[in-house]
């Protein structure tokens, strides 16, 4: 089968040409073939598909060099062949530099058609090798790519801990150029025992064959990065290399640290609603034994201030078992809408009596601030914690100023804090002139239990409280101190739409009217059982005692005096609780009232109905006067 080509003859002689396209075809080609003589024509064939160029080195309107000078110009690698009658070496040469491929002379016509297979297959292998050249091009391009878009860092490099590859992501990371790699090792990254241990687990690599580890990376400027690394051991054209990557872990890491202390606060809620109610069991009997010898002694009597000391101290420790609740999120928070200033301005009274005479307190409530959904007694005791922290700064006397402001937190500020929502806030600033923090300080500051206070001055639980009051809210808690120039704390609370609810009118009371009703009284802690009943008796009430549910269900059926008007019960008891043995007498006596209470926390008393709404509640530790008030108030109730 003849080969097809097609040929493109540069030639002013019709008879030269058929001479040429005779060689060809007796060689096995199949020719379409097109014959110019001037340029014009020449650059135009040019244009269409052309397989091999034979021209005449010299002609009237034309010549062979400066074809072969065009078709270098744009670039085609079509074979270029001379034919000609007569050319000197020189000549010839030059034809070569230009471009030709070869020259073949018109009295050695036999040479044209060897000649033409040679420039044919040397175009053919120049296709094939930029083809290849191509496809690794491309290949290499895609790996590139691919290397350099994959998140984390990529490296490469020999036993001689040389790097043969990186990608550009390790250069952005780390702040080196390129050419500064060439002079970096991998341990050059790393400082200190972590140097030394990436070093050992380097050589765990390439002696077993893959290893993992976990160090801070450290960058051009010296800021370190946790990242986790892996590494393989790999054998690349004869070379024994380790491949390995990294991975940011800063986000896994806080996580982590998220998860840690949220299980710290879950065991803190267990051990808090575990002794919640035992120890205001306990406290239940101190304040109310010292409130009744209070009212024994007199406030003339000699042990009268003993006693009050006492209640202070129970008052004290009534104070912290609820801190410690709100902590642990067993107390759950009473959200309502509050004019913000106006909470701010009403603690002021209470603020003064905090601090020395020597600090100088300044509120400035700003305009427009607006309302806040939150408890006000919580927003109260972020305040008391803070002033307090800040007279504790200024042992020497200074100055507490407390300012309100209506702030907009945009995407920038909530991008770099995770547990801000861009919006409008109502934000609260406490500033201090005291001894400031240091950075240590400032990273624990929120941490539980953790105090700079002497032993016994302070628990390390007020801005822990503090947090999670305000994070309750949907708030955030921010700190600005430098050690000797006072602190900032700047408190976000969301603000809301609405009119705020109306401060309660505080009633004074007179003392409780005594009664003659007969009551039950179910409390399975004795001391607490005796208290409260002595407490009822001296009103004149007739008190039945039971020792839990079952006993007190058991009191109710076989009493026969005046009928049981009202039955004062604790919650959480052994063989049957409060709840219980209510709705069995509810069931019975359908008049009968119940009055819960009990020392355990929120969440525990839910599961047992007792805070769902009409249902009377008593928390513990509670006073006597208290105790006796609430009673005439629910026999009174129609």
């Amino acid at each position: 089968m003849n080969t097809p080509l097609n040929v493109l003859i540069v030639e002013d002689s019709a008879d030269d040409t058929t001479l040429l396209v005779a060689q060809l075809t007796a060689a096995g080609y199949a020719l379409t073939w097109q014959r110019v003589e001037t340029e014009a024509d020449y650059l135009a064939q040019l244009q269409t598909p052309v397989d091999l160029i034979l021209s005449d080195y010299s002609m009237p309107q034309f010549n062979g060099l400066l074809a072969a000078k065009l078709l270098h110009e744009r670039g085609l690698d079509i074979p270029f062949i001379l034919v000609t009658g007569t050319i000197g070496e020189e000549h010839a040469v030059e034809c070569i530099k230009a471009g030709a491929t070869d020259y073949v002379m018109k009295d050695r016509l036999e040479r044209l058609a060897p000649a033409v297979r040679r420039a044919l297959r040397e175009v053919q292998e120049r296709t094939q090798r930029r083809q290849a050249e191509t496809a690794a091009n491309s290949e290499r391009d895609f790996s590139e790519a691919t290397f350099n878009s994959l998140p984390g860092i990529f490296y490469l490099y020999d036993q001689s801990l040389k790097f043969l590859r990186w990608n550009e992501n390790f250069e952005r990371v780390t702040g080196h150029s390129s050419a500064e790699f060439a002079d970096l090792k991998p341990v050059d990254f790393f400082a200190g025992t972590d140097r030394d241990y990436i070093a050992r687990q380097i050589k765990e690599v390439f002696a077993t064959g893959s290893a993992t580890a976990e160090a801070d990376l450290i960058a051009k400027d010296g800021t370190r990065m946790p990242y986790y690394f892996t590494g393989r051991r790999v054998e690349i054209e004869g070379t024994v290399c380790l491949i390995g990557t990294g991975v940011d872990v800063s986000e896994r890491n806080q996580l982590q640290a998220q998860f840690i202390a949220a299980q710290k606060m879950e065991v803190v809620g267990q051990l808090a609603g575990g002794v919640a109610h035992d120890f205001n069991n306990i406290l239940s009997v101190i304040v109310g034994y010292c409130e009744l010898l209070a009212l024994k002694l007199g406030a003339d009597a000699p042990l009268h201030k003993y006693t009050v000391e006492i209640l202070n101290a129970a008052e004290r420790a009534t104070a912290l078992t609820r801190q410690l609740l709100v902590f642990s999120r067993k107390q759950t928070v009473q959200a309502v809408v509050l004019d913000f200033n106006r909470v701010v301005t009403e603690t002021e009274k209470m603020l003064r009596r905090l601090i020395d005479d020597n600090v100088e307190l300044i509120i400035l409530p700003g305009s427009d601030v607006g309302s806040i959904l939150a408890d006000a007694g919580y927003v109260g005791q972020v305040l008391m914690n803070l002033v307090v922290n800040a007279r504790d700064a200024m042992p020497h006397g200074g100055k507490l100023t407390i300012a309100t402001h209506r702030v907009t937190l945009d995407e920038n500020y909530a991008h770099t804090h995770a547990d801000v929502k861009p919006g409008e806030y109502a934000s609260l600033v406490v500033s201090d002139t005291g001894t400031g923090m240091t950075a240590e300080v400032k990273m624990r500051l929120f941490e539980a239990f953790f105090t700079t206070k002497p032993t016994g001055k302070g628990t390390g639980l007020g801005l822990a409280t503090c947090q999670t009051i305000i994070k309750q809210c949907g708030g955030h808690i921010s700190v600005a101190s430098e050690l000797g120039q006072g602190t900032t704390f700047t408190i976000y609370f969301p603000h809301v739409a609405g009119s705020a609810e109306p401060a309660p009118t505080v009633l004074t009371k007179a003392p409780p009217a005594r009664g003659t009703e007969t009551l039950l009284l179910v409390e399975d802690e004795p001391a607490v059982r005796h208290l409260a009943s002595s407490v009822l008796e001296a009103q004149g009430y007739t008190v039945l005692r039971a020792n839990n549910g079952q006993d007190g269900l058991t009191i109710a059926r076989d009493h026969t005096g005046s009928p049981i008007r009202l039955v004062v019960t604790d919650v959480i008891m052994p063989l049957m609780g409060g709840k219980m043995m209510a709705d069995w007498l509810q069931a019975t006596y359908p008049g009968i009232k119940i009055l819960f209470t009990s020392g355990y926390t929120d969440d525990a008393l839910a599961q047992h109905g007792v805070l769902e709404p009409g249902v009377a509640f008593l928390p513990k530790p509670y006073m006597p006067a208290t105790l006796t008030c609430k009673v005439r108030e629910m026999l009174d109730a129609a």
